[in-house]
């Protein structure tokens, strides 16, 4: 056997992670964690916040009504999350854990806040600025991983992070279980002033990515905004922005709507309120633990296959599941259980986020890494708001749930036709 033949054989030996990679990945995976937590709290207590906030407000507390603020509110929040690109520009200028610290304070403190609303308009300004901070983290929080792990591990790395958001889900679904089926919506929203305790130990203990002190002086020259619409960036920027767009229609449509479907699902089959809300504990657990295997299996795919082959494939599993869920079991007479079980698909298939955290921070150079990634979240979420609004004014106007949410899975073909149009870096380092 050759020399060379003996090498090709041997495994690859991975770069041994130091003490602040691994801190930093931690403080940035707990960030994304309790950020998809915040997120997935008002799903959760959606239809009990609502029936007290409504009549507060001068409205009745009707189905149709839950449904359609719901809806509204929901827009509110990632009208919120659009608004979150400014922290790249911030995070270019003057560094990714400073950026990162700032998003989940802002989060933690306005999700807290929302414990104390005593109006809908009260709770839609609070979840506004929540919003604001949940939309930036990921953002940093993918770019600071990318840069700080070594090159052969950073992929997985991008998977890794990834899981954070739907464990976040799964912790979120057990404190529905525990603290909001025993104290109700506004403890659960208490709980979001935990993150505020990793804020610190970020700002404390993280020290900053070197890629970016490395580029430092040159990013402080640069305008973020305005490079990415370069024509180096233009093309790639847009089919970026594009192609988050039809992720995050899908996120919301099958993350968000799904408590609401679970219970009345549950209902229809004749449980008691506390016994369907722990059945959308149990859900939204199914849910979780399918999306973190799809974000874990995501980066060997897409090694294997390319980045746009599999972005594709994880957009037609969302563009089957979501209808599945949603036109079809949602109207069986015993439609929870397979209700259910779709969800674990669909979770395993919105695991495509995680090739955006991947394939992002490849695009770009270091000194608008952080603008460009902040940037095309942010767009899709303008959009996914305008969505918002449009499933709120078909629920009202239909009566019914399960058809406007099947109905979003047409973005998802429409995204597949957008891949085609997105560049390919398997294969290539993060640039400098």
């Amino acid at each position: 056997m050759t020399t060379a033949s003996v090498a090709a054989a041997a495994p690859a030996i991975r770069t041994k992670l130091n003490r602040q990679q691994i801190a930093g990945f931690w403080a940035a995976w707990a960030g994304w964690t309790l950020d998809g937590m915040d997120s997935v709290i008002y799903a959760l207590v959606l239809a009990p916040a609502l029936t007290e906030l409504l009549p507060r407000s001068g409205m009745d507390a009707t189905p149709a009504h839950i449904g359609f603020v719901g809806s509204v509110m929901f827009a509110v929040f990632l009208a919120g999350w659009g608004f979150s690109f400014v922290w790249g520009p911030i995070a270019d200028r003057f560094g990714r854990t400073r950026a990162l610290a700032a998003t989940i304070l802002v989060y933690a403190l306005f999700t807290g806040a929302a414990a104390f609303a005593t109006n809908v308009w009260q709770l839609g300004t609070f979840r506004f600025l929540a919003g604001v901070g949940v939309g930036g983290e990921w953002a940093m929080a993918g770019t600071y991983v990318a840069e700080a792990w070594p090159e052969d591990r950073r992929k997985m790395g991008a998977g890794y992070l990834q899981t954070g958001y739907y464990f976040g889900f799964f912790v979120a679904a057990a404190l529905n279980y525990t603290v909001g089926a025993r104290f109700g919506w506004r403890a659960m929203f208490l709980c979001g002033f935990v993150p505020v305790i990793v804020s610190i130990l970020t700002l404390s203990r993280v020290k900053e990515s070197p890629r970016w002190r490395a580029h430092a002086s040159e990013a402080k020259r640069t305008r973020p905004l305005a490079e990415i619409f370069s024509p180096v960036y233009r093309k790639r920027t847009i089919v970026n922005s594009l192609l988050l767009t039809v992720a995050i229609i899908g996120l919301w449509a099958g993350a968000v709507y799904e408590p609401a479907a679970i219970t009345t699902l549950a209902k229809k089959a004749g449980m008691s309120a506390a016994a369907a809300a722990k059945t959308v504990s149990l859900g939204t657990g199914v849910l979780s633990i399918g999306t973190i295997l799809g974000c874990i299996c995501l980066p060997p795919l897409a090694e294997r296959l390319g980045r746009k082959l599999t972005l594709a494939l994880y957009f037609a599993g969302m563009m089957i599941t979501i209808p599945l869920a949603f036109g079809w079991a949602f109207y069986r007479d015993n439609g929870l259980v397979p209700f259910i079980a779709i969800l674990f698909f669909m979770g395993f298939a919105g695991g495509s986020f995680a090739a955006f955290s991947l394939w992002l921070p490849e695009q770009y150079e270091t000194r608008v890494r952080a603008t460009a990634f902040a940037f095309a979240t942010s767009v899709g979420r303008f959009v996914g708001a305008g969505v918002n609004f449009l499933l709120g004014w078909l629920v009202l106007r239909m009566g019914t749930l399960g058809t406007p949410v099947a109905l979003t899975a047409i973005a998802f073909g429409i995204g597949i036709l957008v891949v085609p149009f997105a560049i390919e870096t398997t294969g290539q380092r993060l640039p400098e």
